[in-house]
């Protein structure tokens, strides 16, 4: 196994020990850097010493060394990506000319495009040239500095093409040289055979489809997109209490387009995060302060779709934590890269760089329950660590959100 010593870094970032699993309020606008910094890496990714470049005195008997001069650069965490759906089958570039026209999101949908589109094209694709298409988006997704990815179905709506979805992410955590955490979503849209009849389908997610994701062990979490025309707080609670009973956390989408108690209830089930929040109320901020659940904003969709971003201070203001994920998908959010997500929530929703990276690492793991492992730089971590080009400052890549400024991602070998 080839060691790795990176000397001279500019700042070696979101370094230390004994790290929070989550960061909230003032604490937020904190990153323990380094400065003029050294990292020493086994197998690939492995953290076995760091500090100042002042108190290095040097390396004892590593075979095998490469030796990267990080002169001006930054060294941190990869991102963690806490909600995306990377296994899709085509994209849906016809519909952005129909909002371009003037159709919304939601009429879209209601005319048979949208999810419905994604299902369709997924049911005629095999397995194997959907994980062939899902895997090279994931290879492009690594370049651009994710080191964890939450991977959501949805695009099935049938039980042959929900288990094909899962089937392909158990494949790609088997190859893949980062963590990848599985989502059944299920409960993404309703099918046009169950377009009148609600009962049925959400009967035959309990009754046939989480038995047999069950019987193959293929997710790690339960989502439903509660919102209006798509699944009330009632149904949604149905299917999360049947998900939690074969042992998946729910991780809910939930405040895309309206307030409907979606996030108090989601709570109220154990959900590891509530996802989306576009719009938020009084009472959803009431039920989120003191809980164990990870508020997501998902500011690609935001910008997308040209629908209101989250209100992250209001959060800050009552010392809330909350990640920030891509939705990478293919119908309102065709974006994985996540430095372009740090720029949007800098931009848009007036956070600092502290605040976003917070939020893209130490917060986003535990949205993932990577929070003991991975969005930090400690001794035995073996999450993905990122080396920047050579740029003035941390926060000049959410600045120049145009630029390409990742030049290499270290992943276990």
């Amino acid at each position: 196994m080839e060691n790795i010593f990176i000397k001279n870094i500019k700042g070696l970032v979101q370094v230390g020990e004994d790290f929070p699993e989550r960061i909230g309020g003032a604490d937020a606008g904190q990153i323990p850097i380094i400065e003029n910094a050294f990292l020493a890496l086994e197998q690939g990714c492995k953290v076995v010493a760091y500090g100042s470049m002042e108190d290095w005195d040097g390396i004892d008997d590593w075979r095998n060394l490469e030796v990267i001069d990080a002169e001006g650069c930054y060294v941190l965490p990869a991102f963690c990506d806490a909600h995306s759906h990377t296994v899709f089958a085509e994209t849906r570039a016809s519909e952005f000319v129909d909002r371009i026209k003037g159709l919304s999101y939601e009429e879209i949908a209601l005319k048979g495009g949208g999810i419905l589109n994604s299902a369709r094209a997924l049911a005629e694709l095999s397995e194997d040239a959907l994980f062939e298409r899902s895997y090279s988006r994931l290879e492009k997704i690594i370049e651009s500095g994710t080191g964890a990815l939450e991977i959501k179905s949805g695009y099935g709506l049938t039980i042959e093409s929900e288990l094909k979805i899962l089937r392909v992410i158990q494949r790609m955590k088997e190859k893949s040289p980062i963590a990848i955490k599985a989502t059944f979503l299920g409960a993404h849209a309703f099918p046009i055979k169950y377009k009148n009849d609600h009962e049925g389908y959400i009967n035959e997610i309990i009754s046939d489809m989480l038995p047999a994701i069950a019987n193959e062990n293929l997710a790690d979490y339960i989502d439903v997109f509660c919102e209006r025309n798509y699944f009330s707080v009632d149904e949604m609670e149905r299917i999360l209490t049947a998900g939690k009973e074969i042992g998946l956390v729910p991780k809910v989408h939930v405040n895309q387009f309206s307030t409907m108690g979606g996030v108090k209830s989601a709570i109220d089930q154990g959900a590891l995060s509530v996802d989306h929040l576009e719009e938020l109320n009084e009472a959803d901020i009431k039920a989120l302060v003191g809980s164990t659940c990870m508020p997501t904003f998902l500011p690609g969709c935001s910008h997308f779709l040209g629908i209101p971003y989250g209100n992250a201070r209001a959060l800050i203001e009552k010392s809330i934590p909350f990640a920030l994920a891509s939705d990478f998908n293919p119908g309102s959010t065709p974006c994985y890269n996540m430095s372009q997500i740090w720029s949007l929530a800098c931009i848009k929703m007036r956070l600092t760089p502290e605040e976003a990276l917070n939020a893209l690492t130490i917060n986003a793991a535990y949205a993932m329950g990577l929070q003991h492992s991975h969005g930090k730089i400690s001794l035995g971590n073996t999450s993905p660590i990122i080396l920047t080009k050579a740029i003035p400052s941390l926060g000049y890549i959410p600045y120049s959100f145009g630029e390409h400024l990742i030049q290499r991602v270290f992943t276990k070998r």
